[in-house]
């Protein structure tokens, strides 16, 4: 982190990262705002930052703050006005057969064995696909966070994990990671969706999807959730279909 920290008007100070690897652009370079994680107080900030297009990775909150890219977007869902459109309803229909528990967030070998296969699979070469049982607590789990896992299970069989936090008036999904044999049923969308009724179900405002990215290949599907809402640095708008935000 940076070594010279801003301090912003509540105390809180707020680190400026050096430059690193993107993770969405090998081509590029990043940099991210984090807020200062000795502070205690994060745990009551958590569901402002979130209001503030920030986001948890572990311990850490953050936000992209790229010089001269303005590419990741913070998206969230109005959970009352959501309707799946068809493409989602099929989704729903296909997975009929799943059954969803929310649990604790305690690291369980069989979380673990799905987490590695879906990271050998998915993120090759990314720099997470040889994390083991330390890695899964550091960045899942953490140590002050008010997380949930949602399980989904198929005649008791693990098929996916949709870590979930519950902040203020809202969920914000963290991370999923799911069977990669099991294609065909979608199971990053019958996440997302599942946690919608979470949400809705408790009288919730948002859930959070973390960054958006248009057109990137593993980001872009995160439009595909309307109505959506996009963090401009001033205030949240509704994306309008076509919209780039």
């Amino acid at each position: 982190m940076g070594s010279t920290p801003r301090r912003e008007d509540d105390g809180m100070r707020v680190f400026d990262t050096g430059a690193h690897p993107c993770g969405y652009f090998p081509e590029r370079t990043a940099r991210d705002m984090v807020l200062d994680p000795r502070d205690p107080r994060l745990p009551q900030f958590y569901p402002q930052a979130l209001e503030w297009g920030f986001r948890r990775s572990g311990d850490l909150i953050y936000r992209p703050h790229c010089g001269h890219c303005r590419a990741c977007v913070a998206v969230r869902i109005p959970v009352a006005d959501f309707v799946p459109d068809r493409s989602q309803r099929r989704c729903l229909r296909r997975n009929a057969d799943v059954t969803m528990r929310v649990v604790a967030p305690q690291r369980t070998d069989e979380q673990l064995a799905l987490y590695q296969r879906y990271l050998k699979a998915r993120h090759v070469g990314g720099g997470m696909d040889d994390h083991g049982a330390s890695e899964f607590e550091q960045f899942l789990v953490g140590a002050w966070s008010e997380g949930r896992f949602l399980e989904f299970r198929v005649d008791g069989r693990l098929l996916a994990v949709a870590v979930t936090d519950r902040a203020g008036r809202a969920l914000s999904a963290v991370y999923t990671f799911f069977d990669p044999d099991e294609p065909a049923r979608g199971l990053g969308t019958l996440a997302v969706l599942r946690q919608v009724e979470w949400a809705r179900g408790e009288g919730l405002d948002h859930l959070y999807l973390g960054y958006w990215i248009d057109g990137h290949r593993k980001m872009d599907y995160k439009q595909r959730f309307r109505p959506l809402e996009a963090f401009t640095g001033g205030g949240w708008r509704r994306l309008e279909r076509g919209d780039d935000a």
